[in-house]
């Protein structure tokens, strides 16, 4: 069975940090695109973060770029989100997701809560 946890999400102040973290297990994801989106009661899903196969491209959404890093270890199956300076408006729930073969992303972890205090 595949899937994709996250984890490492959870309540901060305005201008700390987290890190979340997604584990694959059941297939290797070292082939494929890997992203990280969030969602908001009664908004749309948006994308945060993409990172190719091999980690050298990146995509990352205006409003958190400086701020987000995305990695990834294909050794340890696992794709990361280093959040800095986060912002109230960055409370969300995080999901990582894989995007096999080019063919969109058809793997979706359960999703991690980040909340943001001001």
């Amino acid at each position: 069975q595949v899937q994709l946890v996250e984890s490492g999400g959870g309540l901060v102040q305005a201008g700390g940090s987290l890190r979340l973290s997604c584990v694959a297990s059941g297939r290797t994801f070292s082939s494929d695109a890997m992203g990280w989106f969030r969602q908001v009661p009664g908004k749309e899903r948006e994308v945060v973060a993409r990172i190719s196969a091999s980690g050298t491209l990146t995509f990352y959404v205006d409003s958190v770029k400086g701020r987000f890093t995305i990695s990834r270890d294909n050794a340890k199956n696992t794709v990361y989100l280093q959040m800095n300076n986060l912002k109230p408006e960055d409370t969300a729930v995080y999901h990582c997701a894989a995007n096999v073969g080019g063919r969109g992303y058809g793997y979706w972890g359960q999703g991690t809560q980040v909340t943001v205090s001001s």
